[in-house]
C-alpha cells in the first residue's frame, strides 16, 4: 500500500508541476527560449539554411532556427530592432545601420562567413559575352533611365534588341554593392527595371527573355548555368579563383552579423559556433568561396571572444582579396 501511495503522491506533483509549466526544469530544445532568428541578405540566405539545417541534426542541435531573407538592408533595420539575433549581409553595415544599432544599444560580433561575386547574366542565346565597368554605368546609371533602351544603343556591335533590366529591389545589399561598385554612388541607379528581393525571380525573368540582363549572387548562376549565361566584366569571368583574388571586379565577402548579447547565450553560440566551423564545407556546396583554413579559425576565436565592432567603419569595400579582408582590423561598432 505504502508504495502505491508514494507513487500515487509522485504521480500528483507530476501533474502540480505540469500545471504550473514545470517551474525550475531546464528549458527543452526548440521551446521559446531555444530560438534562434535569422533574417537578411536573399544572397546569404542558402548558406545560412544549409547551416541551420546541418546543426539540426547535430546531437549539439535541438534549437529551433529560423532564416528569412528580407533584403540586407531589411534585416538589418530588424537586427537593430533587436526582433533578430542574426543577420545576413552581403555588404558590411552601413553607418546609418551602425547608428540605430547603437541607439538601441545593441553590439554585434561581425563574421565574414564566404566570398561572392556578383554575375551579370543574359539569355544563352545573346551573342553578348562580355561588358566592361563602363558599360554596365552607361546601361544602369539613373540619365539612361527610359533612355537606353536597346543593346545597340551601348555598343554598336551588339544586337538590337530590347533591353530589359532585372536586379535585386533597394533594400538589397546586392543592389547596394552593385550600385556602389559600379556607379560610385550606393543607390544610385535607373529605376526602370523588375526589381525582386528574391533571386529566382530574377533568373526566370532572365531565362525567359532574350534581350533582357540581370544581375546577383555568384550561387544562383551556379544553381541555373544551363539556363543562364554569365557574362565577362573587363574581360573577367566569374569563378571561385577569380573571386577569391578579387580579381573579378564584382567580388565581395559575405557576412553574418550576432547580437552580441545574444551570442551570451549557449544555443545562440554553439550555432554561431557550428556555422563557423562547417562554413569552408557549406559554401562550395551552395555555389560560394569559402575562406582559407586560418580565417575560419580567426573568425571562430572572435565568436568565442565576443569581440565587437566592424572592420568597415560603414563604407562598402569593391574589389577586395580575400587576403585583404583578413587583414582588416576591427574598430568600434560606432557610427562615423
Amino acid at each position: 500500500m505504502r508504495s502505491i501511495a508514494t507513487a500515487a503522491v509522485a504521480a500528483i506533483l507530476a501533474l502540480v508541476l505540469a500545471a504550473c509549466g514545470g517551474e525550475g526544469q531546464q528549458p527543452q530544445a526548440g521551446s521559446s527560449s531555444e530560438q534562434i532568428a535569422i533574417d537578411g541578405s536573399s544572397t546569404v540566405f542558402p548558406l545560412a539554411e544549409a547551416a541551420a539545417e546541418g546543426f539540426s541534426r547535430t546531437a549539439r542541435g535541438g534549437a529551433r532556427v529560423t532564416v528569412g531573407e528580407s533584403g540586407t538592408g531589411g534585416g538589418f533595420r530588424k537586427f537593430c530592432r533587436g526582433e533578430t539575433q542574426i543577420s545576413n549581409a552581403s555588404r558590411p553595415i552601413s553607418s546609418e545601420e551602425m547608428a540605430a544599432c547603437a541607439s538601441a544599444n545593441i553590439q554585434y560580433v561581425e563574421i565574414p562567413i564566404a566570398f561572392d561575386g556578383i554575375s551579370v547574366v543574359v539569355h544563352p542565346s545573346n551573342p553578348v559575352n562580355g561588358v566592361t565597368m563602363a558599360q554596365l554605368r552607361q546601361i544602369w546609371q539613373p540619365s539612361a533611365e527610359r533612355t537606353i533602351t536597346n543593346w545597340r544603343q551601348v555598343d554598336r556591335s551588339w544586337p538590337s534588341l530590347a533591353l530589359q533590366l532585372f536586379g535585386p529591389g533597394t533594400a538589397s545589399g546586392t543592389f547596394d554593392f552593385f550600385t556602389e561598385a559600379v556607379m560610385g554612388d550606393s543607390g544610385s541607379s535607373r529605376t526602370d527595371f523588375t526589381p525582386s528581393e528574391d533571386d529566382n525571380v530574377i533568373v526566370q525573368g532572365v531565362a525567359g527573355n532574350p534581350g533582357a540582363l540581370g544581375y546577383f549572387g555568384y550561387a544562383y548562376y551556379e544553381q541555373n548555368r544551363q539556363r543562364l549565361k554569365a557574362l565577362t566584366v573587363d574581360g573577367v569571368a566569374p569563378s571561385p579563383e577569380t573571386i577569391a583574388s578579387g580579381d573579378y571586379p564584382l567580388s565581395r565577402p559575405m557576412f553574418v552579423y550576432v547580437n552580441a548579447e545574444a551570442l551570451r547565450r549557449p544555443h545562440v553560440r554553439r550555432f554561431v559556433t557550428y556555422f563557423v566551423q562547417n562554413a569552408a564545407t557549406l559554401a562550395p556546396q551552395v555555389g560560394y568561396v569559402p575562406l582559407p583554413a586560418d580565417a575560419y579559425a580567426a573568425y571562430g576565436e572572435r565568436v568565442a571572444q565576443g569581440q565587437t565592432g566592424t572592420a568597415f567603419g560603414g563604407e562598402n569595400e569593391v574589389g577586395l582579396s580575400i587576403q585583404e579582408l583578413m587583414a582588416r582590423p576591427l574598430s568600434a561598432g560606432e557610427a562615423p
